[in-house]
Order: C-alpha cells, then sequence, then structure tokens
C-alpha cells in the first residue's frame, strides 16, 4: 500500500505541481529507477525512485518503506541529470 501525510501532499501540489497520486504511478514504470538517498537518511532510510508518471512526466519521488507500506515524502519533476542517469539505465 502507498501512503502519505494529507497536509504534505497539498504543500508538494502547490511547490512542485505533482500529486501524490501522480507520483504513486512512478513506482510502477517497469524501468523505474530506485536509489538510496543517504543524504535524507537520518532516522529511516530513504529512497530516490525516478520514472515516468501516468501523465507522461519523468518525476523524482522520495519516499521510505514503513513495514509492508510505501508513504511518499515529496515529488518533483525530475532534474536533468536525474532524466540522463534514469535514461542510460534503459
Amino acid at each position: 500500500m502507498v501512503e502519505w501525510d494529507g497536509k504534505k501532499a497539498s504543500t508538494n501540489l502547490s511547490k512542485h505541481g505533482i500529486s501524490f497520486i501522480e507520483a504513486t504511478s512512478v513506482l510502477d514504470d517497469p524501468y523505474v529507477l530506485i536509489l538510496d538517498d543517504p543524504l535524507h537518511s537520518i532516522g529511516e532510510l530513504r529512497f530516490l525512485a525516478v520514472g515516468y508518471s501516468n501523465q507522461n512526466q519523468i518525476l523524482a519521488v522520495i519516499y521510505t518503506e514503513r513495514k509492508n507500506d510505501i508513504r511518499i515524502i515529496s515529488a518533483r519533476p525530475a532534474t536533468r541529470q536525474e532524466q540522463k542517469t534514469y535514461e542510460q539505465d534503459l
């Protein structure tokens, strides 16, 4: 199951123009690139997922795993470097 904080989702939509519903679809990309995010893994392990959303955008989604659930922390358009890394990994 994928979950998130409603207030954080609203803030993310205002700041980055990406809904967490769209962000969830990145995890369904068969070529999703998942990387550890050690810089932001204070207190809990965080991951960076880069892939295509259901709106055909390459997004960067930060998330953590809690028990058997995925909790989305933030989502934004991928940087050029993230896009390049994703495309090279195909």
